[in-house]
């Protein structure tokens, strides 16, 4: 059983939500992340998301693509994501999921990406623009190595389609909870409960649901119907607010009030 997979089945048998923070790799520079990741832990944080920053991340919000750029900027590669991920397992037993694109994976060369990547200490990878019809090399070098491959789900995703993108899906399920990019929204789909639970008839697997929170509130909300709850715009936005003196300290009150919402939703 991955460490993804055993996370998940834990949090399931006690009752509990996994909450999941993103933090993209590099912003402002890869000792700051270090320790807002640190931070994140320390304040409740059940499975990491690290991001590996891109010039072109198409799926992201301006709050996260400017995050990429800084980290860009700064010099970060997916070479020196990967260093710190050996780095943060000396530390961290939580999951660490790799969230990234097709490209920067492809130049890299996807059977040494996947063995790197395990070699590190991380779990799985998130690769936002590959399609399950144009991700069969890429997981076949994840499960060559061992690497849960989560695909992502959107609220236009038809049943069938669904039941076919988790038949090769291993860790948990991303269901995108609005359409459109990344980014905090000051309200969540009311249908998304539903939304959840269609999915929930295909597949036996954990549903993580992201895109938009940003609230302790919204957290807990949708902690109430979910298995993990993927929170990122809204802590990038503390690291940017906070530079870097301050910004460990704010990512990590941002998630403990985020453990505190879905802790008083009962999860």
């Amino acid at each position: 059983m991955s460490r993804l997979a055993g996370t998940f089945e834990t949090l399931a048998a006690a009752g509990r939500t996994a909450l999941v923070p993103y933090l993209t790799v590099g912003d402002p520079d890869v000792a700051v992340t270090r320790d807002c990741v640190l931070a994140a832990v320390d304040a409740g944080a059940d499975v990491l998301e690290l991001g590996v920053p891109f010039s072109d991340p198409m799926a992201d919000g301006p709050v996260i693509q400017r995050s990429s750029a800084r980290a860009l900027a700064a010099g970060t590669s997916l070479r020196r994501v990967l260093e710190l991920v050996g780095e943060l397992r000396a530390h961290v037993s939580q999951p660490i999921v790799l969230f990234g694109y097709y490209n920067p994976f492809m130049q890299y060369g996807l059977d040494v990406l996947a063995r790197d990547v395990r070699a590190a200490g991380a779990d799985g990878l998130l690769c936002v623009d590959a399609p399950p019809e144009e991700a069969g090399e890429l997981r076949a070098a994840a499960d060559g190595a061992g690497l849960d491959l989560i695909p992502l789900l959107a609220p236009t995703t038809p049943p069938a389609r669904a039941r076919m993108i988790a038949s090769t899906a291993r860790g948990f399920l991303y269901f995108v909870s609005v359409l459109g990019v990344t980014g905090a929204r000051d309200r969540l789909p009311p249908e998304l409960p539903d939304m959840v639970g269609r999915i929930r008839r295909v597949t036996a697997l954990p549903i993580a649901v992201g895109f938009g929170v940003q609230t302790p509130e919204q957290a807990g909300w949708v902690a109430s119907f979910a298995d993990g709850v993927v929170v990122g715009s809204a802590i990038v936005r503390e690291v940017e607010q906070g530079g870097a003196a301050d910004a460990p300290a704010r990512v990590g009150r941002l998630v403990a009030s985020l453990r505190d919402g879905i802790r008083a939703a009962g999860r």
